[in-house]
């Protein structure tokens, strides 16, 4: 039935019809407008609710829609980088449901996880500060600052981006904006070691921006790390040690999000104009369980030549700068995006 109304609607579809650049219209609560087409390639693709997440910006503002997560209630739970409300919940309608904040001034990642029956937050500040809280805001646990600890020395940079939860607890905070190590604790924040570091080797990072437990293998359960400046996400066992690279070429993709048996990335910037990273050419991007790119939707259809992923850049300018992806259980993406004029939530509907 799912792929009979699939097909249904994609043949449905206004055969060549124009899709318009998203306009928002704040300070009115819209109802969601559908485009024309459909978006995405092979069996992802999408219509695109452009006004989905919008709110009143006089009463909940937003600075960067940074990241977003479902818990087990069914509520889309985003941080962003306003003071007034580092937190936004949702529900799948669009619906504000509750705002909460701690005055980040660069609230930037957001992991969920399980502590027995119990979701569980960790909220990354870029300016050092990652809290574990409750998914109303209550503040159980701040991890430790590197520098303050002997970790790092007094002069390394440190601006954490992302934190990851391992099966056993173990914490992993990504330092995407400071030293490009990924940092391993243990569930009560303990230290354990770093790995990576900037560099161009294979094991090491440019911009490791995000970080993930990959447990779609539960007999080989790894480590996903963005090192975004080499348009890759790299592979590490959970003790850190180096296993292999997925190469995107010319996609910026921010963190990793496993959803089932895909993979789903924001993808920031896209490289246009003489092959340099270029503003507002944000896409999304979907990988199998082979790690073969399937889909992009607002970007150019994935290509293999004897094998070889093939450059791929924005194709319809409908983002600017995605910076994560939530899917929920109906396989809907909901994109946050950095730099995107105070822009809310867009969502993407799975047809």
């Amino acid at each position: 039935m799912i792929n009979s109304r699939r097909n249904f609607i994609k043949k449905s579809t206004i055969a060549g019809a124009a899709l318009t650049v998203p306009t928002y219209s704040f300070g009115i609560i819209n109802r969601p407008k559908l485009s024309e087409q459909i978006i995405g390639h092979g069996n992802f693709t999408y219509r695109v609710h452009q006004e989905w997440g919008n709110l009143n910006p006089a009463t909940t503002p937003i600075k960067n829609c940074h990241e977003m997560v479902m818990d087990s209630k069914g509520r889309l739970i985003m941080v962003t980088d306003e003071v007034k409300n580092n937190v936004i919940v949702y529900d799948k309608s669009g619906k504000l449901l509750k705002t909460w904040t701690h005055d980040l001034k660069s609230a930037h990642g957001l992991t969920l996880f399980k502590e027995g029956e119990e979701d569980m937050l960790f909220i990354t500040d870029n300016d050092g500060a990652i809290l574990k809280t409750t998914t109303d805001g209550k503040v159980l646990m701040q991890l430790s600052d590197p520098r303050e600890t002997g970790v790092y020395k007094k002069d390394q940079k440190y601006r954490p981006t992302e934190t990851a939860v391992a099966p056993n607890g173990d914490i992993y905070v990504a330092d995407g904006y400071g030293s490009d190590f990924i940092l391993q604790y243990n569930k009560d924040g303990e230290f354990i070691r770093k790995f990576g570091g900037h560099g161009l080797e294979d094991h090491l990072f440019s911009t490791a921006h995000g970080v993930t437990i990959d447990d779609r293998d539960p007999d080989n359960i790894t480590l996903l790390c963005t090192s975004r400046k080499h348009n890759s996400f790299k592979r590490y066992t959970l003790d850190g040690k180096y296993l292999s690279t997925i190469f995107l070429p010319g996609a910026f993709v921010c963190r990793p999000v496993i959803d089932g048996a895909n993979l789903y990335s924001g993808v920031c910037w896209s490289r246009l104009k003489y092959l340099e990273q270029t503003p507002d050419s944000g896409f999304v991007t979907i990988l199998n369980k082979e790690d073969k790119v399937v889909s992009n939707p607002g970007g150019t259809a994935p290509v293999y030549e004897n094998g070889e992923l093939q450059l791929m850049v924005q194709d319809i300018p409908l983002f600017n700068h995605c910076h994560d992806v939530c899917i929920d259980n109906d396989k809907n993406i909901y994109v946050c995006q950095w730099n995107a004029n105070k822009t809310y939530p867009i969502k993407l509907e799975r047809v």
